[in-house]
């Protein structure tokens, strides 16, 4: 059965967290959908225009795995989409790999507490912001049952082989991360 993931986008994302990930994943098989919060056509906070598939508006929570990334203000414009919040608690819900990286585990995913008693890293310092019950790992990926975070854009290749890993399988993300040249 093909696997599905979803990488949510708002004004002012981080570039390589998103574009990094999204490659990574297609060259394992997995089909991803970049979907905007607000916008088709979304800047990240470097200027550069990603073209989204879809708008998050009436897509239904059944992806394998949702990814947020990092970027500022790009993970407040997340934080702040009510739209957003409901689907990644709806997809948390029902068992979904939730993957953030860089601003978007202390910005997005510990406010919805799913932190709540998990392992994780951030980009180093917004660990402040974690709750109480969360571990912090500085290391540049941590995976704690469904939940994935990272540190940052040098560790999105990383964290996209960690999210093909949880998906399909150890082989398969041996063998990409190969292919890739990631170490």
């Amino acid at each position: 059965m093909l696997k599905k993931a979803v990488i949510l986008l708002a004004a002012g994302f981080e570039e390589i967290e998103a574009v990094a990930v999204v490659d990574i994943l297609r060259r394992a098989g997995i089909s991803v959908t970049i979907a905007a919060i607000d916008a088709v056509t979304v800047a990240g906070s470097h200027e550069i225009k990603i073209c989204a598939d879809k708008i998050l508006s009436g897509l239904k929570p059944d992806f394998d795995a949702v990814i947020l990334p990092g970027g500022m203000p790009g993970a407040l414009h997340l934080h702040n989409s009510i739209e957003a919040n409901n689907f990644i608690r709806d997809s948390h819900s029902k068992g979904c790999i939730i993957a953030g990286i860089c601003a978007a585990p202390y910005v997005v995913m510990a406010p919805l507490g799913i932190l709540d008693n998990k392992s994780a890293t951030c980009y180093p310092g917004g660990q402040v912001d974690f709750p109480k019950s969360a571990k912090y790992k500085n290391k540049p990926v941590v995976v704690d049952g469904n939940i994935i975070t990272s540190q940052g854009p040098g560790t999105a290749m990383k964290f996209a082989i960690a999210i093909v890993e949880k998906i399909i399988g150890k082989d398969t993300a041996k063998k990409v991360a190969k292919h890739a040249l990631i170490y």
